[in-house]
């Protein structure tokens, strides 16, 4: 193989499945700035422009991926995306893609962070977004929909994902050992020869009904030739990018040592991108114990509505980490202005924490993707699938219980710990914009941007009028 061929093609060329770089640039884009809701609204979103409307992306190789994206640690939908923009493009379309699913929420998380830090409290952009959230939710509920019409293709893939949400919501099982038990069931399924698990041999996509197939996709059935590196270059693409997340660490271990606030960040995010899984939930979940409780960067209600921010703003919700990143290094800027202190340390933090996510598509990619026609492997992924619907589920109902009540708790049901809303803290408003959402989205079948718009609009109305 030449080094032009290792390399891959210009980054302006157009591939042999015709989507030139440009193209695949605008839809990204069009990805990234519809971000909202969390994974699974992120994921909805992708499904619907990459596989739907511009059926680039056959719906197999779609869950394949997502299956693979689901096992790291760190967020999944902006693996996803890293993942998608590698295949159309190689190692220029996944940072393309990987790094514009970021920029928004990026941006605007930084806007209000420093808005936060001046004056303490971020309500109006509470309430511009208010609207959004109910949208999201409908969104949400027809990802849990489609993904689970197409995936829930027997009886036993049906008990799979309910045992999932069960696991997951009631149970507190961890996320990791939700997906290693399906995986175990669905690759001994396949060696016994039960029915349940032959898709990945005979089935193909066929069993999405009319779904689209693989083949019928831009890029087809098999793996692009562009998306075939050498072993070298391969190792060589993994060495650059450790060095990109792990030497301006050790930089700053060195020129400000351990008990630094800058150095402090560096190592914590670099240490949870690494051990964080379960989506993003989870991963918020350790990052308030140890921000608040360990570093005692913020207070307990700074981190909370650091979470709303994330929740109401493009991006993956682990952007909430840049919120923290700023607060920490704004309050011990050292030589530095505040504000100044505050953009390095977000900056920093987000650094870090999705650098480690580009190491593990640009090298794992290639080998999942020679994967794909493995009976075995394909068996386990498609029982991995199932148990993914139940986690979308589990984070539908976590959503809407966040967005549909004002007041949720955590009880101790009959040895279970559930989330319950509190008597009369259901909120009308949000009920009647997640009402309208359903409407435009299920019934009149319009766009997710349409109906973004429309439920945000809709919100700001309703604060005007109530004051």
């Amino acid at each position: 193989m030449t080094k032009v061929e290792a390399a891959g093609p210009p980054v302006n060329a157009t591939p042999d499945h015709g989507i030139s770089f440009g193209e695949a640039t605008k839809a990204f884009a069009r990805i990234a700035c519809l971000s909202f809701g969390g994974p699974a609204g992120q994921i909805a979103v992708m499904h619907r422009i990459l596989v739907e409307e511009k059926r680039w992306i056959g719906e197999t190789r779609f869950l394949h991926a997502l299956n693979y994206c689901m096992l790291l640690p760190g967020p999944e939908a902006q693996q996803l995306a890293t993942y998608f923009g590698w295949l159309l493009h190689r190692t220029a379309g996944g940072l393309m893609a990987g790094l514009l699913f970021v920029l928004p929420g990026f941006l605007a998380i930084m806007a209000l962070s420093v808005l936060y830090a001046a004056y303490g409290n971020v309500g109006l952009v509470e309430s511009l977004f208010f609207g959004l959230k109910a949208a999201v939710l409908a969104i949400v509920l027809q990802a849990v929909a489609r993904i689970g019409r197409r995936a829930l293709t027997s009886r036993f893939m049906l008990a799979i994902a309910a045992g999932a949400f069960v696991a997951i919501f009631a149970l507190g099982v961890p996320f990791p050992l939700i997906i290693l038990a399906a995986a175990l069931i669905g690759f001994a399924g396949a060696r016994m020869g039960h029915p349940a698990f032959q898709r990945g041999e005979n089935k193909s996509d066929k069993s999405f009904g009319n779904a689209l197939s693989d083949r019928d996709s831009a890029l087809g059935e098999t793996v692009p030739a562009h998306a075939q590196p050498s072993r070298a270059t391969t190792l060589r693409i993994a060495l650059v990018f450790l060095a990109l997340w792990l030497l301006p660490v050790g930089a700053l271990l060195v020129l400000f040592g351990p008990d630094n606030v800058f150095s402090e960040i560096a190592v914590f995010f670099s240490k949870m991108a690494v051990v964080t899984f379960g989506g993003a939930y989870a991963v918020l979940a350790y990052v308030a114990q140890e921000a608040v409780g360990n570093y005692g960067w913020l207070q307990p209600g700074e981190m909370l509505d650091g979470l709303g921010l994330a929740e109401t703003t493009p991006g993956p919700l682990i952007m909430v980490t840049q919120f923290v990143g700023y607060l920490a290094a704004f309050r011990e800027p050292g030589p530095f202005d505040a504000h100044l202190a505050g953009i390095l340390g977000a900056i920093l933090t987000t650094w870090v924490t999705f650098a480690p996510c580009f190491l593990w598509i640009f090298v794992g990619a290639p080998f999942i993707e020679g994967l794909r026609k493995n009976r075995d492997l394909s068996a386990a992924l498609s029982a991995i699938t199932a148990a993914v619907v139940g986690v979308i589920l589990n984070l539908a109902v976590w959503f809407a219980l966040h967005v549909l009540f004002r007041d949720v708790q955590t009880v101790e049901i009959a040895g279970l710990s559930l989330d319950v809303p509190q008597p009369g803290s259901l909120d009308p408003a949000a009920i009647a914009l997640f009402v309208l959402a359903c409407l435009a989205i299920f019934a009149l079948r319009l766009g997710i941007l349409p109906t973004l718009l429309m439920a945000a609009g809709a919100s700001i109305l309703y604060r005007m009028v109530t004051g």
